[in-house]
């Protein structure tokens, strides 16, 4: 059994060398909404969720990208509203969010 039921890898990586990457679209900035979601949900800690901050999951063209472990499902999102429907949805009731995955 996994240390947590869900385990969330958020793509934050910065490129400098001008290809495209998650952190340019607000990568980072929607990883800390997500944390704080999932905190004032009562979801965070030991068997339930936890998200974190991943380098470069090389899916940067196809993002912002994160990554549902260990159901290995791969998003992308826009925005907050997108990661509150992938917590709600994916996280909570247990159903993937169809639109969103890649």
């Amino acid at each position: 059994m996994s240390y947590y039921r869900h385990h969330v890898f958020f793509c934050c990586n910065q490129r400098n060398d001008g290809r495209e990457c998650c952190n340019d679209k607000g990568a980072s900035r929607v990883r800390d909404y997500a944390k704080q979601k999932v905190k004032e949900l009562g979801l965070a800690g030991p068997g339930k969720v936890r998200i974190n901050q991943a380098g470069c999951l090389d899916r940067c063209a196809e993002g912002p990208v994160v990554v549902v472990y260990p159901d290995g499902v791969w998003y992308r999102y826009v925005d907050e509203e997108d990661v509150d429907e992938i917590v709600n949805e994916h996280l909570v009731a247990g159903r993937p969010v169809e639109r969103l995955k890649i």
